[in-house]
């Protein structure tokens, strides 16, 4: 089991400073778990993730995705402010519920000196049901 290197309430002082205009006061994201292996991140429910149809929108659940890989990524290596989005694959499986929160399940399949790959499980509300599955990969800086 890795050991991580930034707790959550590490990484949510790191996104309020470094983010502060998607993770400032009032930012309905939540990390709930992040160990160095695996993190998970709640996005509470708003009416601006719909979509018309009152689905849950692709780029909401890309987004929540994309943000779980980076806390799960940052759990692992420390507070490496440039570490990028390289590639996202989402596969969209069900509909998100309107009204619900969406769970995002992020774990790393491999953490290398410059790469780091990982997926992510999108889930809405208490369904054990994946609405979404991402595979992702982040470039790492030379720090």
């Amino acid at each position: 089991m890795a050991v991580a290197k930034m707790s959550v309430a590490e990484l949510e002082e790191f996104l309020r400073r470094e983010f502060p205009q998607a993770f400032g006061d009032g930012t309905p994201i939540k990390i709930e778990r992040a160990d160095g292996e695996s993190c998970l991140v709640r996005e509470r429910f708003g009416e601006r993730m719909l979509r018309p149809g009152g689905t849950v929108s692709g780029p909401t659940l890309m987004a929540l995705a994309d943000c779980a890989m980076y806390v799960v990524l940052l759990s692992a290596i420390g507070p490496v402010g440039l570490a990028v989005t390289t590639n996202l694959n989402i596969n969209f499986l069900r509909k998100g519920v309107a009204g619900q929160d969406v769970l995002a399940e992020a774990r790393l399949l491999k953490l290398g000196k410059r790469l780091a790959v990982g997926e992510v499980t999108l889930s809405s509300g208490d369904s054990s049901d994946p609405i979404a599955h991402v595979t992702a990969t982040y470039s790492i800086p030379n720090t």
